[in-house]
């Protein structure tokens, strides 16, 4: 061991006294108690005061509809065509459904917008009981893309002069379909939260975090039954709104066509803590 350097040597006496002192003090009758330090209190964490308690909760549900006027359109026209032989009814199909693509492009539809999504050959029978083949039926469909929807009746009659001779379906979108669905969304949560609270409020008491969200998908809209191609398109929530609404039709167009305005829906199911 070091010896004690004699430049410490008189802190450390006096640091040894102090103590001697104190020690005396404190045995001497009546004396004073010394303080005593205390440890502070532990405070929680932000995220330790936030906890959820699961609990006790409460389920809820919020929907929202966000009306837009729509700025496309989608139809699918059908050519049918009948004859004795398969080859014979194939090649007749071949050709109209050519001239109805051609007559639509005349309107300045992009290639990229016109496709055939549904093509079916089956046999006709001499009677429903026969199964005597007398000749053949071939359905087509060619989905129309519009990304201007006033070309809706242009394209309509230029395909039917053309040889199309059946009218699918004619259903409207919106191209911001993404930011109007996310609207839908957040106003959907929003009226799920103070349906909570309303309802937490009148049990005496208040809600608490977010447990559980879940988006209801059961009742998204899909098109028309034949599906195709561009099916997908439709599996957004995206619900045609028949009539015209709010005075957005014109009086004076006496089109066939009336394009009112599509309703975005949006569901959701959420859980949240009581407190």
């Amino acid at each position: 061991m070091n010896p004690i350097s004699p430049l410490y040597k008189p802190a450390l006496i006096i640091v040894l006294a102090a103590l001697a002192l104190g020690v005396w003090r404190a045995q001497q009758p009546g004396a004073a108690s010394l303080p005593v330090a205390h440890a502070a209190p532990v405070l929680s964490s932000p995220s330790a005061q936030n906890a959820c308690d699961t609990g006790r909760s409460i389920q809820v549900s919020g929907a929202a509809v966000v009306y837009v006027a729509p700025d496309r359109a989608l139809l699918q026209l059908g050519v049918q065509s009948n004859g004795t032989t398969p080859d014979g009814t194939l090649n007749e199909n071949n050709q109209v459904v050519q001239k109805v693509i051609a007559a639509v492009r005349g309107l300045g539809v992009e290639a990229k917008d016109i496709a055939t999504d549904y093509n079916i050959v089956y046999p006709v029978y001499d009677n429903s009981d026969s199964l005597v083949i007398k000749g053949y039926r071939i359905d087509n469909t060619v989905s129309i893309t519009l990304r201007d929807v006033r070309q809706v009746d242009d394209a309509i009659l230029a395909a039917f002069r053309a040889g199309a001779n059946e009218v699918q379906d004619v259903q409207f979108y919106t191209s911001e379909l993404r930011k109007v669905r996310d609207q839908a969304r957040e106003m959907a949560m929003k009226a799920a939260g103070e349906k909570a609270g309303a309802l937490a409020a009148a049990a005496g008491a208040q809600t608490g975090c977010v447990l559980t969200i879940s988006e209801n998908t059961w009742s998204q809209y899909y098109g028309s039954w034949r599906g195709g191609r561009q099916t997908a398109l439709w599996a957004q929530n995206a619900i045609q709104n028949a009539g015209p609404s709010q005075g957005e039709a014109n009086p004076e167009d006496d089109s066939p066509i009336s394009l009112g305005q599509i309703a975005v829906r949006a569901e959701i199911n959420a859980s949240y803590s009581l407190q």
